[in-house]
């Protein structure tokens, strides 16, 4: 009965989980010849220089933006780390910006969030290398692509469980995107994390396309930053499992959180829009609506204090 229930949760796609069909016209471009090859011959950008973490006191919170996806979140007791991932290459596409940290200047990591397991959020040899038997709190079904790289506990949640270390409290959140690996392991769970620690929220979004589902998330939790993804909008496929950066402007409002940090741009070139335009349209419409002093564009490595 085990091995029958196992396969049909196999079988079974996660709530929210979008739409796999190519979209109209996708055969149209060639993303190999025109994103993929010329990123070949770019060099990587960033500056390389030591960087020095603030100090954390009682009642703040630190956000580091290494690139992409990957934030090192810090209070004055705990150092997390989410989505880390050091990568050169994801397969055949060039990582275009370096790392804001070098993994030897990352303080002592207490524990690690993946949202889920795309190549360019859950890296196994990152993992790997920051892996010093912490626990790693991950979505349904994700666990057993970590076990083995040296965390000392796999915490697996559904949407909405919650997971508390210490005086952080570490929440699942829904999404509208997709979770497999590969093309047969649809079954992954995905999904956003709230991280509450001394009367602030952090809401890291993961990847989603945009959905009503913000609108939930706001009600439920009092967001002090919300960190969203605005690039990879104009996919190979055609498929639309990403924001631009109109549409997170419209989760970040109805998320009713105090500041928007952006992420999930200018590091690889996963889609079509050239890696410099995500900022643009969000500074851009950030002041049509008005709340571009809510707006926090970071640079690799520099840190927001809240």
């Amino acid at each position: 009965m085990k091995k029958i229930s196992t396969l049909l949760k196999k079988n079974q796609r996660p709530e929210n989980h979008a739409d796999m069909s190519f979209g109209e016209g996708w055969h149209k471009r060639n993303y190999l010849t025109k994103v993929i090859i010329p990123s070949l011959f770019k060099r990587r950008q960033g500056e390389k220089t030591p960087v020095t973490l603030p100090e954390i006191s009682s009642n703040q919170i630190g956000i580091t933006w290494i690139g992409h996806a990957s934030f090192l979140i810090q209070t004055d007791t705990k150092s997390i780390l989410i989505d880390p991932n050091w990568a050169k290459w994801l397969k055949i596409v060039k990582r275009l910006r370096h790392p804001g940290l070098e993994l030897h200047e990352l303080p002592a990591i207490d524990l690690v969030l993946v949202t889920h397991a795309h190549f360019d959020h859950l890296d196994k040899k990152t993992l790997r290398a920051v892996a010093a038997n912490q626990p790693i709190v991950v979505p349904e079904h994700v666990g057993e692509l970590v076990k083995g790289l040296g965390f000392q506990k796999i915490h697996e949640l559904q949407r909405w469980q919650s997971f508390e270390c210490d005086d952080i409290k570490i929440t699942l959140t829904p999404s509208f995107h997709w979770g497999a690996r590969m093309l047969h392991d649809q079954h992954r769970g995905f999904g956003g994390f709230l991280i509450e620690h001394g009367g602030r929220t952090i809401f890291h979004c993961g990847d989603s396309a945009y959905f009503s589902g913000f609108q939930e998330i706001g009600k439920k939790a009092e967001i002090t930053v919300a960190l969203l993804p605005i690039g990879a909008y104009d996919t190979p496929t055609g498929r639309d499992v990403h924001m631009n950066p109109e549409e997170a402007l419209q989760a970040f409002q109805e998320l009713k959180a105090n500041v928007l940090i952006p992420m999930h741009y200018g590091t690889f070139p996963l889609s079509y829009e050239p890696l410099e335009e995500p900022p643009q349209r969000l500074l851009a419409g950030a002041a049509e609506r008005s709340i571009a002093d809510q707006v926090r564009v970071l640079c690799e490595g520099e840190t927001a204090v809240f």
